[in-house]
């Protein structure tokens, strides 16, 4: 477990050439979908910190970074454990199709946005997409702040 509360992490809206975002399957988040990303680490830069987890966790390469979205959970029941969580998310663009999982993640989809919804989403994923889609009718551009409660 992480000693440094709260924690914060970066997450990957990630879109491919076609328009379509990734979802990834996690065990960590109750085997429902979820975007990539993880843990800033001691002296990082957030945009690098994204950079990397997409890397990591996909074997993608990311460009375009937009700010998305700031929220935070405070022992939530969607996490598999108790953790002081803040979510930075990032609207980004890959050039890339095929995706190579590592550990984190069982399975992989790409989504047209539209369809988002209709996925088992985990954490924080399906408010911040109903939000989303609500507000950005081209599903790429656009900032949304939001801040959820426990």
């Amino acid at each position: 477990m992480n000693s440094i509360y709260p924690e914060p992490t970066v997450g990957a809206i990630i879109f491919n050439p076609k328009g379509e975002v990734l979802l990834c399957k996690s065990a960590k988040w109750n085997d429902q979908y979820v975007i990539p990303g993880g843990h800033i680490e001691k002296g990082e830069r957030m945009e690098d910190a994204l950079v990397r987890e997409v890397k990591e966790e996909t074997g993608l390469d990311v460009f375009d970074l937009q700010l998305a979205s700031v929220q935070e959970s405070v022992n939530s029941e969607h996490f598999s454990e108790k953790r002081h969580f803040i979510f930075i998310d990032y609207i980004c663009r890959t050039a890339q199709y095929d995706v190579v999982l590592n550990d984190e993640a069982d399975e992989y989809a790409w989504v047209k946005p539209t369809d988002i919804l209709d996925y088992d989403l985990g954490g924080f994923c399906r408010p911040f997409f109903e939000e989303w889609l609500k507000e950005h009718s081209d599903f790429r551009r656009g900032v949304f702040y939001g801040y959820v409660k426990k």
